[in-house]
C-alpha cells in the first residue's frame, strides 16, 4: 500500500518474513516457501488468491483516495475472499494482517466503526492497550495490558459498531486509551472476522526504521512541537528499552505468522513451531 514510495515497512516485513521462513524450514527441511511482493495502488497488483498468509502494509495519503478504483475494489474483494474461505474452511484457512493504511480501508469496508480524520497527526512511539478480548487473543496474549508501537497517522477509527463486529465473528482487540477516552478514542486493533486481523499502529517497525524517521530534522522538530522536548527524550530512551518497541517487533508479527503456520500444519503434514521468543526469533536489533 506504499503506492511506490520508499517505505521502511517493506524492509521490516522482509526482515520478519526472512527470519520466520528460516524457522519454518529448520523445523521442516525441504519445505518450499514462496514469497510475493505485490503493489496494489501503483501497479494494480493483488495478492494471489491461493496465498496462505498475507501482510498488507501502511502507505501515504487518505484511505479514501482511490477507494472506488479497480485496484481498491479488487483489494477489498480479496478481504472478502479471505473471510469467505475461512467460513468454508474454519481450520487451515488463509490469514491476513492489515497494518495502518490497510487497516483503515478494511475498517471502513467492513463497517466495524467510523473512519475519520484526526484533529492532529499522531506519530512516534505510543502505548497500545489490549481489550479483554485482546489480552486472550493470539496476537496480544504475550503483552499483558500494554505494549508499545510506532504510529504515524492522520486518521482514526472510532465508534465501534458492536452489531457489525458480532455479525462478522470479530472482536475489538486494542484501544489507544485504556479507558477509551483519556488519550484518544481510537480503536487500534481488530480481529475483523475469521482469518482477517489488523492494527492501525506499526507492529513491524524496528529500531532502524524508527530512527530513519526520527533522524529527519523536520520530523524531530514536528514531534517536539507537538509533544515537547521532554517527551522526545523519553521516546529516544524508549527506543533503547528492549521491553518496548523492540519487544513488539520481535513478538507481534512473528506470533501471527507462527499461529497461522501451525493452523495449516496438521492438514499439510508439517511440524508445528513453538511460540517465538525474544531470544531465539533471529531478529537481533
Amino acid at each position: 500500500m506504499n503506492n511506490g514510495h520508499p517505505n521502511q515497512a517493506i524492509r521490516c516485513f522482509k526482515r520478519l518474513l526472512t527470519a520466520f521462513t528460516a524457522r519454518a524450514v529448520e523445523a521442516n527441511p525441504g519445505l518450499q516457501v514462496s514469497l510475493a511482493h505485490v503493489q496494489p495502488r501503483n501497479l494494480d497488483e493483488l495478492p494471489p488468491k491461493d496465498s496462505d498468509i498475507t501482510l498488507s502494509s501502511g502507505g501515504p495519503g487518505s484511505p479514501y483516495e482511490g477507494y472506488e478504483d479497480p485496484w481498491c475494489v479488487g483489494w477489498r474483494n480479496f478481504i472478502d475472499h479471505v473471510l469467505n474461505q475461512n467460513l468454508k474452511q474454519p481450520v487451515g484457512g488463509p490469514a491476513m494482517l492489515n497494518v495502518c493504511h490497510s487497516f483503515e480501508i478494511a475498517s471502513h469496508h467492513l463497517g466495524v466503526a467510523t473512519l475519520q480524520p484526526r484533529d492532529k497527526r499522531k506519530f512516534g512511539i505510543m502505548p497500545v492497550y489490549p481489550t479483554e478480548h485482546g489480552q486472550v487473543s493470539d496476537l496480544f496474549q504475550g503483552f499483558g495490558d500494554r505494549l508499545f508501537a510506532f504510529e504515524h497517522r492522520s486518521w482514526e477509527v472510532v465508534d465501534l459498531n458492536e452489531k457489525r463486529v458480532a455479525q462478522l465473528g470479530g472482536a475489538l482487540l486494542a484501544r489507544e486509551s485504556r479507558d477509551g477516552q483519556s488519550k484518544g478514542r481510537g480503536l487500534v486493533a481488530f480481529r475483523f472476522g475469521p482469518g482477517v486481523e489488523g492494527t492501525i499502529f506499526h507492529p513491524e517497525a524496528d529500531r532502524e526504521g524508527v530512527m530513519a524517521w526520527i533522524d529527519k530534522p523536520e520530523m524531530a522538530a514536528a514531534f517536539k512541537d507537538a509533544y515537547g522536548d521532554e517527551t522526545y527524550e523519553q521516546m529516544m530512551d524508549t527506543l533503547n528499552d528492549p521491553s518496548r518497541v523492540a519487544r513488539t517487533f520481535k513478538l507481534f508479527i512473528p506470533t501471527f505468522l507462527t499461529q497461522r503456520f501451525n493452523a495449516l500444519a496438521a492438514s499439510r503434514g508439517w511440524r508445528t513451531l513453538p511460540p517465538p521468543s525474544e531470544d531465539d526469533s533471529g531478529l537481533d536489533l
